[in-house]
């Protein structure tokens, strides 16, 4: 079996299992539900605002339930079959450890999508009232599934090292939470640290741009470039784990 086609095969698998988990099902009315409170009560609110202001604390807010969907949808990948005891079940499949990783990835990474791009209707809801660029919108949906894939990727390495689905959103949460305070470390750091840790601020340096409308081809780069670095190191541990190396 070649690695594309069992890579789907999973992935079709996956994505079977989460319509038909009620705790799938639970995350996305959570998470859409959060989302639709925090854009009125805080992209709204109850004052006079620019119309490019209620976009850019909608995307700002959305981004935070996004990387939090993300540790939640990742943290049962691989640590819900080890602790279900399917893990070598599956690992005596013979399929490489790239297409495991793969296709439980894009499976989770196809949820997020569909769960970021259901909240499409509260950016469409500003035109009632205002007026924002549709290049604005389309450039933050791009940030939120950027930053959404890397979220999830690292979560994905985190199913891998964690040995139940606890430890992993521990771990993931542990890892996200790091890269997200690489800011503030490069505030009391001297150079060149202080350079090193704010280019891997994964809020504060990439994402915020997206939140603005703009589009910078070393954010888009910093994200994949993140995610497929994680997928890599999932892919190896599971490999170590597999072959007892």
């Amino acid at each position: 079996m070649t690695d594309l086609r069992a890579t789907a095969l999973i992935a079709r698998r996956e994505l079977g299992a989460w319509l038909r988990s009620p705790g799938g099902w639970l995350i996305a009315a959570v998470m859409l539900l959060v989302d639709g409170l925090l854009f009125n009560a805080y992209a709204v609110g109850s004052g006079a605002k620019l119309s490019t202001q209620v976009l850019q604390d909608f995307f700002y807010f959305t981004a935070g339930t996004t990387m939090i969907a993300s540790v939640l949808l990742s943290m049962r990948l691989i640590a819900e079959e080890r602790q279900a005891g399917t893990l070598p079940l599956l690992m005596s499949a013979p399929v490489s450890e790239g297409a495991v990783v793969g296709g439980k990835f894009i499976s989770a990474l196809i949820v997020l999508s569909a769960l970021t791009l259901a909240t499409l209707y509260m950016p469409a809801l500003i035109f009632l009232n205002g007026k924002v660029s549709l290049g604005h919108i389309a450039g933050g949906y791009l940030g939120l599934l950027l930053l959404g894939a890397t979220t999830l990727a690292i979560g994905t390495l985190g199913s891998v090292l964690g040995r139940t689905q606890l430890v992993a959103g521990v771990l993931s949460s542990a890892m996200i939470t790091t890269l997200l305070l690489c800011w503030i470390l490069a505030r009391v750091s001297d150079s060149p640290l202080k350079e090193i840790l704010r280019a891997m601020a994964l809020f504060d340096a990439h994402f915020k741009p997206f939140q603005r409308g703009l589009l910078r081809l070393s954010d888009v780069v910093f994200f994949l470039s993140v995610a497929w670095l994680a997928l890599i190191a999932a892919t190896r541990a599971l490999r170590r784990e597999r072959w007892g190396g």
